[in-house]
């Protein structure tokens, strides 16, 4: 009998390898190895979105599984407790402080900046104070601001907005609130008189009529934001770690061409501009015409400000958020995003 069965052995190879042809019609692409990414819905995170909606991680390997936050800091605890692969959110004093702790983290590529003409983050004062004369950065003095966290990126861009006008934080009460949406609340319950938060936030607290955008804050101070980092277990998995980058490096220049690209020194709209903004409304819950108030800026091929992590580091150190600095070699690594980019140009 056992010739006979084997026999039918190819036959029921042909029949395994026929339906999981069927699986994928033809275009489709199989599934790829799961990557948890923990990301914030704002609009700063529209490339990771992309990346997502396109099938650019996919079509390397990876199938990004997204996972929601209400503030940065989580975001890198989650990762130092194994829980996420990669973090793509705002560079927080935890973050440096969870590394100083003997935690492996690592800063790999950019994923926003603050920075001039590009909308990200707004001071958003209440709309009666306002009209009542609170139009500048002094005007803030003695004011409750409120903030997600404390360390959070908002608390290190507004110590550098008041001191850029001769104030200190000290000058301010900061009242952190945990959660963006809370920091909304807040100021629409007139608990503070200003908040920090980014896009689409402040497009929605204008449209609602509760708040007023006194100045984008990367137009008072530029510098990275954000940042995607990697944990130490996917850092170690080179193959998957530099597929997901190659994901991540296309799907930059996608949103790049299509919402941050420049002609004649102005910024100009890019043949996949109605795309992008309807990608990051599905993924971010914000109305198109809110979205369309700008995107913020990231390089095109996701590299890093290295130098302004160290700069960071220096004012978080001496605002006492953090013991020491650190070496720039133990937390930052650029050689992912340099073999993805070095790979998509060949």
């Amino acid at each position: 009998m056992r010739p006979t069965r084997l026999r039918w052995l190819p036959l029921l190879t042909l029949a395994l390898v026929a339906g999981a042809l069927a699986a994928f019609p033809a275009g489709a692409q199989p599934k790829g190895v799961p990557v948890k990414v923990g990301v914030l819905k704002l609009t700063s995170s529209t490339p990771i979105f992309v990346g997502v909606e396109k099938g650019f991680f996919r079509e390397f390997g990876v199938e990004p599984e997204l996972v929601y936050f209400q503030a940065a800091a989580p975001i890198a605890t989650a990762l130092a407790a194994g829980q996420l692969d990669v973090g793509a959110t705002g560079l927080t004093a935890a973050l440096y402080n969870i590394v100083l702790g003997g935690e492996k983290l690592w800063i790999v590529a950019d994923k926003g900046r603050e920075w001039p003409g590009y909308p990200l983050v707004a001071i958003v004062v209440q709309k009666e104070l306002w009209d009542g004369g609170l139009r500048s950065i002094k005007d803030l003095k003695g004011k409750r601001i409120g903030v997600t966290q404390l360390g959070s990126t908002f608390h290190y861009h507004l110590g550098h907005i008041l001191e850029k006008d001769g104030l200190h934080l000290s000058d301010v009460k900061i009242v952190p609130l945990q959660a963006m949406p809370a920091t909304m609340e807040a100021l629409k319950g007139k608990q503070v008189d200003a908040i920090l938060v980014p896009q689409p936030f402040p497009g929605a607290a204008e449209a609602q009529g509760f708040g007023k955008i006194m100045a984008w804050a990367g137009d008072l101070y530029p510098w990275q934001i954000a940042a995607v980092f990697y944990s130490q277990k996917l850092a170690v998995d080179r193959e998957r770690a530099v597929a997901f980058m190659k994901g991540y490096v296309k799907a930059s220049r996608y949103y790049f061409d299509a919402a941050l690209v420049q002609r004649d020194g102005r910024a100009a709209h890019g043949e996949h501009y109605d795309e992008v903004v309807g990608i990051t409304a599905k993924y971010t819950g914000a109305r198109p015409e809110i979205i369309k108030q700008g995107f913020p800026f990231q390089d095109r091929n996701g590299r890093l400000l290295v130098t302004d992590i160290e700069r960071q580091m220096a004012w978080w150190t001496a605002n006492g958020f953090m013991k020491k600095t650190l070496p720039l070699k133990s937390i930052v690594d650029t050689s992912f995003v340099e073999e993805a980019v070095k790979a998509l140009d060949r």
